[in-house]
């Protein structure tokens, strides 16, 4: 039985959830917001964020089959706005290893806390929904599980393998954790042959540390690059949230730093704050500026492929990405970086979140730069 927090936490920590011993996140106050005028939980958000409620047929089907596998989306522990378009469709981002991550990022719906299971038979269910869905085309991801030694790369490379066994012609993208900066556990990953190899950035440099205290901005970016090193006909691709706080000078460098690891297609959409224990928007990022962004993405920084909007979320218009954006050579940054340093959730006297740490983590005394 999972066992949860009994008394009110101070941060977000939803229970219910089935994988894990749920602990809160912290606050929602973060330094970088210190002197700008965020936007109000509740103030109402403008109208091209607006979508409608989901439902029909494929949508109820859909989330039957879940449930039925004992199967997790992101679609549902992220609160995606696309869900009712995308399940409709009959397309889904499954996600495997729980639904308990073991950080606690300051803008992300999914539940932190300590995993206590690791499901074994997950692959085999997740390609047996796949081959009833009959999909072309899946997405997967995963929480953070950093107590695993290899973070989970094994069960992702068998959902791979298990899925390309039951329908060989169904390509798999996988949005993967940083795995602690661990090549050994990219290359378990890729070695199962997945399409698209996808780990989100997520936000600017400055941000990095406050928003995503669990990860390292540089680790992120390189080890992208290192995916490149290893098969350079792999299609790299990441994500990057506006309206956190970010500067348009910061967006820019981002881009150019993605691009020195050579990432194929870049994804861009507006945070959403899930809850009053997760940061406050900074702004509303308007559709205009979105479209601006993907061509400067695309002719200025030389992706081959930006996904740009309010509502766009990793997978957005994943399978046409996997079929039309062809890969491009290595780039400059190919070895990783920062995977001897400790992440800023895991140095105690910084403060920055309540996060469990975990055992293949660098130590304080190695933490440069934050």
């Amino acid at each position: 039985m999972t066992e949860t927090l009994t008394m009110r936490p101070k941060g977000y920590a939803p229970g219910g959830k089935d994988t894990g011993i749920v602990k809160p996140k912290g606050t929602s106050a973060i330094p970088a917001h210190q002197g700008i005028e965020t936007v109000p939980l509740r103030e109402r958000k403008p109208k091209w964020l607006k979508v409608r409620s989901p439902g029909g047929e494929n949508y109820g089907r859909l989330k039957r089959l879940m449930r039925g596998g004992a199967l997790h989306t992101v679609c549902e522990e992220a609160g995606c706005p696309n869900i009712g378009e995308c399940w409709e469709a009959g397309t889904a981002t499954f996600m495997i290893l729980g639904d308990v991550c073991t950080r606690a990022c300051k803008y992300c719906a999914v539940a932190h806390g300590m995993p206590t299971e690791l499901d074994l038979d997950e692959p085999r269910r997740v390609a047996e929904t796949v081959e009833a869905m009959g999909l072309e085309h899946v997405v997967m991801t995963s929480v953070n599980r950093d107590e695993l030694p290899d973070g989970g790369a094994g069960i992702y490379a068998e959902t791979i393998r298990q899925i390309h066994k039951r329908l060989p012609d169904c390509s798999v993208e996988v949005l993967i954790p940083d795995f602690k900066g661990d090549e050994d556990a990219l290359r378990t990953v890729m070695e199962a042959g997945p399409a698209i190899l996808g780990h989100n950035l997520e936000t600017v440099e400055r941000l990095h540390p406050e928003v995503r205290p669990g990860g390292r901005y540089w680790r992120s970016i390189s080890f992208l690059g290192a995916a490149k090193r290893i098969d350079e006909t792999m299609l790299t691709k990441t994500s990057i949230i506006l309206g956190m706080g970010e500067e348009e000078d910061e967006v820019h460098q981002a881009m150019q730093d993605l691009r020195e690891a050579a990432v194929d297609i870049l994804t861009l959409g507006q945070y959403l704050r899930p809850s009053a224990m997760h940061i406050p928007v900074a702004r509303w990022v308007t559709p205009e500026e979105f479209a601006q962004w993907k061509v400067v993405g695309e002719r200025d920084y030389g992706f081959r492929h930006v996904e740009s909007g309010p509502l766009v979320r990793s997978s957005y218009h994943a399978k046409e990405q996997a079929r039309q954006v062809m890969a491009g050579g290595p780039g400059r940054i190919r070895e990783v970086m920062e995977a001897d340093l400790a992440a800023p959730g895991e140095v105690p006297h910084l403060q920055l979140v309540q996060i469990e740490v975990g055992r293949r983590g660098g130590t304080a005394d190695g933490l440069k730069g934050t």
